[in-house]
């Protein structure tokens, strides 16, 4: 018996964990817009807005990842300074926020943090690639200009 609702908590634990990363990669998501944003399309375009299709805000997020996105905030950005990429989060003063905030769960506020600074991690430095790579495009088109030389097709 004992095991059984072991094992029924897990699943429930695990069906929560799953729909949360869910929202996280919908909040991390690429071009992703605010929730009034989408209302106000919707509301030009005159449908019904879509549960599935909303972006998530603070409010859907149980109160553990709430604390996680406001720790995460709190810590510092490391970048490089030679090639400006982003390394993350610097993630020594997470125990004084920890108990700063009285974190009661820290291993599950952790756990988000970590999947938060995961999916931000990757969209800074995707956004800074396509910055880097439209500059070199332009850098290319400036030098051939200059080049003097003039192709006719």
């Amino acid at each position: 018996m004992g095991n059984g609702s072991c094992r029924r908590f897990r699943k429930f634990y695990e069906d929560q964990v799953k729909e949360i990363l869910g929202l996280l990669e919908k909040e991390f998501r690429d071009g992703q817009i605010s929730l009034d944003t989408y209302l106000d399309i919707c509301e030009q375009k005159g449908i019904e807005p879509d549960p599935d299709e909303m972006p998530p805000t603070m409010g859907d997020y149980p109160p553990e990842v709430q604390v996680a996105f406001l720790l995460h905030d709190l810590l510092p950005d490391r970048w490089d300074g030679m090639s400006g990429s982003y390394f993350g989060k610097d993630m020594s003063a997470l125990d004084l926020l920890l108990e700063t905030w009285e974190v009661e769960d820290k291993r599950t506020t952790i756990f988000f943090i970590k999947k938060i600074e995961a999916y931000n991690s990757k969209q800074i430095n995707e956004k800074l690639r396509r910055k880097r790579e439209a500059s070199e495009r332009q850098a290319k088109a400036n030098a051939g200009s200059k080049s003097g030389i003039n192709v006719k097709g």
